[in-house]
């Protein structure tokens, strides 16, 4: 070993995250985002799904502290080995907020989720993908969940049916509902949910006797971006596991050139 490497390999590791910072300004969320890791997530039907979520992983920094340890964010991901579910989701918030002896901290979890659905009339079986996004939250110790979920679904406008001597426009829309929950829920379950209130759901495949079926089951169903996040919050409001929730809905309009959007938000535990 040369002296230049004698040195190099004796000089100390400074940590310099951990050093005062004398601003006296707290962060509110200092971490890492956009590091996608391969999930298993489990089925209502008693299997598991693998998939790839993109993470978003921050605590609180206090005011005194310069700086947090990123790596560690990368080390708690990584020690789950791919195996992060919906049961580990909370375990690995209380880990991170211990491990960087934050607070508060703040995880979320987006992924693409598959359900095998069948068509109406002829059966025949095709996936549909939806937007699904875990956020876990930790104050002092205290953890809360929620669940987004985004379900795309037909709506077909009632004043469009009713001024019409035939046909009615519809569109294709997005509901995104947002649950704080305290109990256990699936993802399936918010799913069929958004879509019983729906003008009609949608289908990965369709035969001409399920495309007439669904065609038909919109007309006979009309809604207004209105009714549908009332239905939809009507739905939430009758289950006990959801504590607040918000549901938003956004039709790509066929006939003009803007969406119609509504929103709803409601905390339970204010009511």
């Amino acid at each position: 070993m040369n002296t230049r490497d004698s040195a190099f390999s004796a000089k100390p590791l400074v940590d310099v995250q951990s050093s005062a910072d004398t601003r006296h300004i707290a962060i509110n969320k200092v971490g890492i985002r956009a590091i996608r890791h391969p999930v298993r997530i489990a089925e209502r039907t008693g299997g598991a799904q693998r998939t790839v979520a993109t993470f978003s992983m921050t605590v609180g920094l206090p005011q005194e502290f310069k700086g947090t340890h990123m790596s560690r964010f990368v080390e708690i991901l990584n020690a789950h080995e791919r195996e992060i579910s919906v049961e580990s989701f909370g375990v690995m918030l209380k880990e991170m907020a211990a491990r960087l002896e934050a607070r508060t901290g703040h995880i979320e979890m987006r992924f693409p989720y598959f359900i095998d659905k069948a068509a109406p009339v002829s059966g025949v079986r095709s996936l549909m993908d939806y937007d699904i996004t875990f956020i876990g939250e930790i104050e002092n110790g205290v953890t809360k969940f929620i669940m987004e979920v985004l379900v795309p679904v037909t709506s077909l406008c009632p004043c469009s049916k009713e001024i019409s001597d035939y046909g009615a426009h519809n569109q294709r829309s997005h509901v995104i509902v947002r649950a704080e929950t305290t109990a256990f829920v699936w993802i399936e379950e918010v799913v069929e949910l958004i879509e019983r209130q729906a003008s009609c759901e949608l289908y990965g495949l369709l035969k001409r006797p399920d495309e007439k079926y669904v065609t038909e089951r919109a007309y006979d169903n009309p809604k207004f971006v209105e009714d549908l996040v009332r239905d939809v919050a009507a739905a939430m409001n009758a289950d006990e596991r959801i504590v607040a929730y918000t549901v938003q809905a956004e039709n790509f309009e066929s006939i003009h050139n803007h969406s119609a959007y509504a929103l709803i938000e409601r905390d339970k535990r204010k009511a």
